[in-house]
């Protein structure tokens, strides 16, 4: 336990002191240089941080429920709609290149028109702008994993006369969770940005999109950085928390690498 400890502290070392030597040259060599009206001292960022850490923890949450809820909806939606286009592929294969041509569209662009649909003052148009960012990444990974199950596989399980259900339960879904995984990792990190980005055109002036919008139209920039800190911090932890269940699920598996989104 000891040496895996140290092997996983070994392997984090060089990350750590790139992040170090970036505070200090953003510290003391970029603010300079840019103007620390126009780039604040991360010294500064930090104590407006603390100085405004009640209404900046408050306005993250409100952001990060949006993102949340995006991501159960539309990762569920992925889910449910790739499993029907595996189960009857001809249809699949009909509609598949128009839901990756779909993938092209910028989703961010339709913000205002989702803030004209639902009420722009509750957390659904932003919800709705997260799910859709997020379906599609999802999508496209489960069906190609439920589809990579090898023929020789699907042939043996079908010399014991076993129905379609139970092929599905036991070879592909297990076969196309590395792949489930790794869009969803994908996909915390695109619900964060999803519902940052659309709170833009309209919303709440308790989320974190407004107010880093506000502030940085009133030059107030540390408040702003500020923000975006609390930005990054949630986005890691939703990623990692993805990640850490990811590590739970599929430890009788090998990482796949998402692709095809």
């Amino acid at each position: 336990m000891t040496v895996r400890i140290g092997k996983r502290a070994a392997d984090w070392l060089p990350a750590l002191l790139v992040f170090a030597v970036g505070l200090a040259a953003w510290q003391w060599v970029f603010s300079p240089l840019a103007g620390k009206f126009l780039l604040p001292r991360p010294s500064a960022i930090a104590t407006t941080f603390w100085h405004n850490r009640h209404v900046l923890v408050n306005s993250g949450w409100f952001t990060f429920k949006e993102a949340l809820g995006g991501f159960v909806v539309g990762c569920s939606a992925a889910i449910g709609v790739a499993l029907a286009f595996a189960r009857w592929r001809r249809v699949g294969d009909a509609l598949l290149p128009y839901a990756v041509a779909a993938n092209a569209v910028p989703i961010i662009a339709f913000a205002p028109i989702t803030n004209t649909w639902f009420n722009p003052l509750t957390k659904t148009a932003h919800m709705v702008i997260a799910s859709v960012l997020c379906f599609f990444p999802v999508f496209v990974n489960v069906v190609r994993g439920l589809r990579s199950v090898k023929p020789a596989q699907i042939e043996l399980m079908r010399s014991y006369a076993v129905g379609e259900l139970t092929v599905f339960r036991l070879l592909r879904v297990p076969t196309a969770l590395p792949f489930l995984f790794t869009a969803l990792r994908v996909a915390s990190v695109l619900a964060m940005i999803g519902a940052i980005v659309s709170e833009y055109y309209g919303g709440s002036l308790d989320t974190l999109g407004a107010n880093i919008q506000q502030d940085a139209s009133l030059f107030q920039f540390e408040k702003a950085w500020a923000e975006i800190v609390i930005a990054c911090v949630l986005g890691i932890g939703f990623y990692l928390a993805v990640a850490l269940l990811e590590r739970v699920a599929t430890r009788w598996q090998p990482r796949v690498e998402m692709t095809g989104s």
